[in-house]
């Protein structure tokens, strides 16, 4: 037998789950490559990494269910949240040795229906 909370923690995973499918599938139908999914290192996780021409792209989803209570999806990426982003992004690209490369930071955020259906995906180039 699970907990009220325990359920709530596995629907909200599998709505992050989802939501990255989702920002993954609306980059590659936009003809980014995706490089890298949920990319980790002591620092950090990266979402999605994915190659848009000559740019890198450093995706991070933000997903919400529902009204605004909490706030929405694209308030899910927090300042705080950027940093560390950004500090992990520093990280991948040293272990990947491309230290030159021209990149940029998204957000992909993704906002569920009651019946966490994908109701809104709002993508922001260059968010941070």
């Amino acid at each position: 037998m699970t907990s009220a909370g325990e359920g709530r923690t596995d629907g909200r995973r599998a709505r992050g789950i989802a939501a990255e499918s989702a920002a993954a599938d609306h980059l590659a139908g936009l003809g980014y490559r995706i490089v890298a999914r949920n990319w980790r290192c002591k620092s950090g996780e990266l979402d999605l990494v994915a190659q848009d021409g000559e740019t890198l792209v450093f995706a991070e989803v933000g997903s919400r269910r529902g009204s605004a209570h909490y706030g929405t999806a694209v308030e899910a990426v927090t300042p705080r949240k950027c940093a560390q982003v950004r500090s992990t992004a520093q990280v991948y690209l040293h272990q990947t040795r491309q230290d030159r490369v021209k990149v940029r930071f998204d957000v992909v955020a993704v906002t569920f229906d009651a019946r966490d259906q994908v109701a809104e995906l709002r993508h922001l180039q260059g968010a941070f």
